[in-house]
């Protein structure tokens, strides 16, 4: 039992309630619905930092990125109505990527409800839960004293299971009152351990396979099992393909690793998923991007013998009909698979050797016109970030090329370097990288596209106001080019609704208190990315890429003509 604390503001139990989960950072937008709340920062000010956005969609994406970055849940707070809306693209975000996040809603008071009152929004409809919502739960709060276990409540629940985000909703007229409660202990994730008998079979599945392959990602991998996952795939010698914007899941580097299973497969990987006679799909939930639109697995039962180990109940053989399905957290489960002993000999070692030289193989880039080479920026990238740096996105055809041509060192080198939105939110990698070095305080580098980048781009000033640095790269084409290449395959020539005109944006960086820069040849950037590496501020590099160039494999002309003749 926690004994009881002299009365103080609920809005200051709350602060005190999340230093007692370990959060060091907040994200959000201020509202008069939760002043309170903000008078606790204020008290609390040396043990945790409320972080000022500049529209609450960066927040909750920062705090996505905090929530699959430590692990631990991300925390936002935004205002009723318009605010928990705006918000609504990172909780979607952390709902899709398993990611751990808590968001609070300061809401109307207790009296004003079901009124309409001034931007009142019923959140239990609005965020879900249900297996097509946007949370795992939603409660609102209305006793002062049950904070603490609301909160830790909120946390057990973003944590445990597939993680996933939390709304708690938190009338303005309860912050207010006094509360007697102490915050509850820090809240840790339970480990579902895999059955033995499960393990046998998987055991006897490996044994009989001929052609096996491991999709492994999605949310919940740490260090440590993301190394045990390294050496069960070193016991068996298998090959490794890292789930859609899950890269750095399985070292790139690895002999044994085959490539990305997302948007933009190399087609050899593609057949050879098709191909294999047991999949191990270690993590992910087997989404449409994964499953290149349910083709590679066909639901609801593949072709090939699946294996699914999985940290929810619920979404074990919800879409697929696994041969074998395992509930187990990837700690757990990569625990598990380690210790399998795996005989002298295996008849795989040619298919894997040839899924590398596949993933080496698509590493080549194929040439393309203009005086911008894409593969080459990313090499020069490379080159120059350390091994430890974040990298992040939003969403894009621009993103493809870190995608094919980064190399992650992965989770099993001891940090995550990855953070992209599998389920395709534009504008998240600005924010996502200034979080990542705000929080960690290692190099972040961001690309995004011309569109993508004025999603979020007002975020720079919250960067420029706490001392974040991050690289960013505006891959400038001057539309939205992933619609305009769909565009052109259903419609070809009838372009509408998918050009921009953009603003000059090394100008508007320096505007922000950035530094500025404007690449239109190769040869340039190379200088001016070593620059910005240098500086303690962050930089803008616009670079100028030719809107023919809209994949990592061809041009828009040839997917005009495709399509005509497709057409006939």
């Amino acid at each position: 039992m926690t004994s009881p604390r002299a009365p103080r503001l609920a809005g200051h139990l709350i602060v005190e309630c999340l230093v007692a989960q370990g959060v060091t950072h907040v994200f959000g937008v201020p509202g008069e619905s939760y002043l309170a709340v903000l008078d606790g920062f204020h008290a609390h000010r040396d043990s945790i930092r409320f972080i000022v956005n500049r529209q609450e969609g960066g927040a909750a994406f920062m705090a996505e990125a905090a929530g699959k970055l430590t692990g631990r849940p991300g925390v936002c707070f935004v205002t009723r109505g318009p605010g928990a809306t705006n918000a609504s693209i990172g909780v979607h975000t952390a709902f899709q990527d398993s990611t751990p996040m808590v968001l609070f809603v300061g809401d109307v008071a207790s009296d004003q409800r079901d009124r309409e009152a001034f931007q009142e929004v019923e959140y239990t409809s609005f965020f879900g839960p249900s297996t097509k919502g946007m949370a795992k739960r939603v409660e609102r709060v209305d006793d002062p004293d049950r904070l603490p276990e609301a909160i830790a409540r909120a946390f057990a629940t973003a944590m445990n299971g597939r993680p996933g985000p939390v709304v708690l909703v938190l009338p303005e007229d309860m912050l207010t009152r006094p509360a007697t409660a102490a915050p509850l202990p820090r809240v840790e994730p339970v480990e579902a351990w895999s059955d033995p008998g499960a393990l046998r079979r998987l055991r006897e599945l490996l044994l009989a396979a001929r052609k096996p392959f491991v999709i492994a990602g999605g949310g919940g991998w740490t260090p440590q099992a993301a190394q045990a996952l390294q050496r069960f795939a070193e016991n068996w010698k298998l090959p490794v393909g890292n789930a859609f914007r899950y890269q750095d899941t399985f070292d790139n580097h690895h002999p044994q690793y085959a490539g990305d299973v997302g948007i933009g497969i190399n087609p050899r990987l593609a057949a050879r998923v098709r191909e294999s006679d047991l999949v191990l799909a270690i993590g992910p939930r087997l989404g449409e991007m994964t499953t290149g639109g349910y083709t590679l697995l066909r639901p609801p039962k593949a072709a090939q013998t699946l294996v699914h180990i999985h940290a929810s109940a619920e979404e074990l053989n919800r879409v697929y009909q696994a041969d074998l399905a395992i509930n187990a957290t990837m700690n757990a489960a990569a625990r598990s698979l380690e210790v399998l002993t795996a005989p002298p000999e295996l008849p795989w070692a040619d298919w894997t050797a040839a899924a590398h030289a596949d993933y080496e193989a698509n590493l080549v880039p194929q040439p393309l016109p203009g005086d911008i080479d894409m593969a080459a920026i990313v090499a020069v990238v490379n080159r120059h970030l350390p091994a430890d740096a974040v990298l992040t996105n939003g969403a894009g055809n621009f993103a493809s090329w870190v995608h094919r041509f980064h190399r992650h060192h992965g989770l099993a080198a001891g940090h995550k370097t990855q953070l992209a939105p599998s389920n395709g939110a534009m504008g998240y990698g600005v924010p996502a990288g200034i979080a990542a070095n705000l929080l960690t305080g290692r190099t972040a580098f961001t690309i995004a596209g011309d569109g993508d980048f004025l999603m979020t781009g007002q975020e720079l000033a919250t960067a420029a106001q706490y001392g974040a640095k991050s690289v960013i790269v505006v891959v400038n084409n001057g539309m939205y080019g992933t619609i305009r290449m769909h565009q052109e395959r259903e419609y070809p020539g009838h372009v509408h609704g998918t050009h921009l005109a953009n603003p000059d944006f090394a100008a508007l960086a320096r505007a922000y208190g950035w530094a500025g820069a404007k690449v239109t040849r190769t040869e340039q950037f190379e200088a001016e990315f070593a620059a910005a590496m240098d500086r303690s501020q962050g930089t803008v590099i616009e670079v100028l890429l030719d809107p023919e160039i809209i994949t990592t494999r061809g041009t828009l002309a040839a997917i005009r003509e495709a399509a005509q003749q497709r057409q006939g």
